[in-house]
């Protein structure tokens, strides 16, 4: 196999000479900071649309309703979930919801690497796309970044729900207990298979006291 020769990286100094407008003719430092100027608003204005969009929702799902989001604050077990590349290999995964000042809901995300013996946590918010009363929301773990959430069942007593997001590659069932109540479990899955989720990819996690995964 032929080696190649590395080639040397330009200092900071280098870079920033060559980024330097102060060499140019006047015409040509207009047009670059024009070009400059044009590129950050250009930015800026991504950034903003990026924030404001509501993100896509597949056509079967439909985001329940007289959604309450005082009832759905606190701590949930993730007992079940198409596998992410964010969560993958993750157990004792687990959310906590509460409501921030302004109005937003904190997210924290958390949950065990047994591969590294240590455990992983994301913060993020979450924001509704419309009324308040219905459970399609926005989550966001980075910047203006915004994924879909859309509760599609959920327990009357908020014992237990089930999420789709953008796609129906995204996919989670939560519990207030590592375990879910007696006939739940078949329940949601005839009506995740009904929306169109493929039945053989879901995980189901191993949680504290349902599972060998310590206390």
């Amino acid at each position: 196999m032929p080696r190649h020769t590395p080639r040397q990286l330009p200092s900071f100094d280098d870079l920033r000479s060559r980024l330097d407008y102060g060499h140019l003719p006047a015409s040509a430092r207009r047009t670059g900071s024009a070009v400059a100027i044009a590129v950050s608003a250009g930015a800026v204005a991504y950034l903003a649309w990026m924030a404001l969009r509501t993100p896509s929702r597949p056509a079967s799902v439909q985001p329940v309703g007289q959604f309450d989001i005082s009832r759905y604050l606190g701590r949930w077990y993730e007992v079940a979930r198409i596998d992410q590349r964010f969560e993958k290999g993750l157990v004792r995964t687990r959310a906590e919801y509460s409501l921030a000042p302004n109005g937003c809901v904190q997210v924290v995300n958390r949950g065990f690497d047994p591969r590294r013996n240590r455990w992983k946590e994301a913060r993020g918010k979450a924001q509704f796309v419309g009324s308040s009363d219905e459970a399609a929301l926005k989550v966001s773990f980075f910047g203006p970044f915004y994924a879909g959430y859309n509760v599609v069942a959920l327990d009357e007593q908020y014992r237990w729900a089930m999420i789709i997001g953008a796609s129906l590659d995204d996919f989670w069932i939560l519990s207030r207990t590592p375990v879910l109540p007696n006939g739940v479990r078949q329940h949601l899955l005839a009506q995740a298979q009904q929306i169109g989720i493929d039945l053989d990819r879901i995980l189901w996690v191993m949680q504290d006291g349902a599972n060998p995964t310590g206390s």
